[in-house]
């Protein structure tokens, strides 16, 4: 039986300009990790687990994930450029109105988090937000979401 209704996710990577990179890389490490939902790890009517995919794409064929998703950054394949429009399966960096909106500031920081999680929306996306340090510096990147079915 899989996980009933979608799950939110959080993750903090070092900054990275490059924010589609580091989506990549976070993906590629919570896939190594086996750090996702995988529902051969709980077969109906089986003894014994169904083995892991051995690459994402892998993953994707199987009909489960396609139905369920991973309830993980897995479940978002790009990130959006400014001005086009939220997607499923597409993460959406913080725009400054949005952060100033909400925080009073567009330089946002760990103690911002809780305010702009709300930014999220819809489920089967996800947001991506720069966090800097007490100098103002960009020191990571935040990425949330809600996936999975």
């Amino acid at each position: 039986m899989g996980i009933v209704g979608a799950s939110g996710w959080e993750y903090y990577v070092p900054y990275r300009e490059d924010v589609a990179a580091a989506l990549e890389e976070l993906r590629a490490r919570v896939f190594r990790d086996e750090d996702y939902y995988w529902s051969g790890d709980h077969p109906l009517g089986e003894d014994a687990p169904t083995p892991r995919p051995a690459t994402i794409e892998e993953l994707w064929e199987d009909e489960g994930v396609q139905e369920e998703g991973t309830h993980s950054i897995l479940d978002m394949e790009r990130v959006l450029r400014p001005g086009e429009r939220p997607r499923v399966g597409a993460v959406r960096p913080v725009q400054p109105d949005e952060a100033c909106r909400l925080t009073g500031t567009d330089i946002l920081t760990r103690e911002h988090v809780e305010a702009i999680e709300p930014l999220v929306g819809e489920g089967w996306s996800g947001r991506v937000a720069v966090l800097h340090d007490g100098a103002g510096r960009p020191s990571e990147l935040y990425f949330w979401g809600i996936s999975g079915d």
